[in-house]
């Protein structure tokens, strides 16, 4: 059972990773959070993988202060994944996805919206088993249930923090705006599946696995 949670945990958390990478590849904004890191990678010319590490460490140092019976293993493990899921998002975009153009704008946001699905039903999926963590999420539902409100609340809040800060570097260092038509169907979009999916174990994988049995 144990082996299970870990390799669905693990094939979710790259499926997420693959997804932010066709958000930022079809070229038409992105989601909230990542027009601030693509900001801030085009501002310091630092991959955008590795600029969504470095911010999720800094949502890690939150949680880290706001969970009361914390485990030190745990973060430990969580920062090895950080550093695991920016890599990957810098090995799609930079590599895997790199000679692959998307000419049509149609296409362009077909493959948006398919990304931004992936992304939050990786993210949601990963949420569900509890092995590889998101610092976003994890913070987001540590606050909802310290000060009693919906986990929605605080992830659409970070959603206009980045967006602001992405509109701040954007305008202040004359760079390309990122809040695009992308970004406001991401904002439907991304939570709301992350929702759908994080307290619900998918039908299909239960099915597949059950056929397999228990490993």
């Amino acid at each position: 059972m144990k082996t299970k949670k870990y390799i669905l945990s693990f094939l979710y958390y790259m499926l997420a990773a693959f997804g932010i990478s066709l958000t930022i590849k079809a070229a038409v904004g992105v989601s909230s959070y990542n027009s601030m890191n693509v900001a801030i990678s085009e501002l310091t010319k630092i991959e955008v993988g590795t600029i969504t590490t470095l911010v999720n460490l800094l949502f890690l140092i939150a949680c880290f202060f706001i969970e009361k019976n914390k485990k030190i293993p745990e973060y430990l493990f969580m920062i090895v994944s950080l550093v695991c899921f920016g890599s990957v998002i810098n090995l799609f975009l930079y590599h895997f996805l790199f000679n692959f153009y998307i000419e049509s704008y149609y296409l362009s946001i077909i493959v948006f919206i398919i990304g931004t699905i992936i992304a939050g039903y990786g993210t949601g999926r990963s949420l569900y088993y509890g092995i590889l963590k998101f610092p976003i999420e994890k913070c987001c539902i540590l606050l909802a249930r310290k000060y009693n409100k919906s986990f929605s609340y605080y992830r659409y809040s970070v959603d206009i923090l980045s967006i602001l800060i992405s509109l701040f570097i954007s305008i202040v260092f004359e760079l390309p705006i990122y809040i695009r038509e992308g970004t406001i169907l991401s904002f439907i979009l991304l939570t709301f599946v992350i929702n759908k999916t994080k307290n619900n174990e998918s039908i299909i994988v239960k099915k597949l696995w059950d056929r397999k049995g228990e490993v």
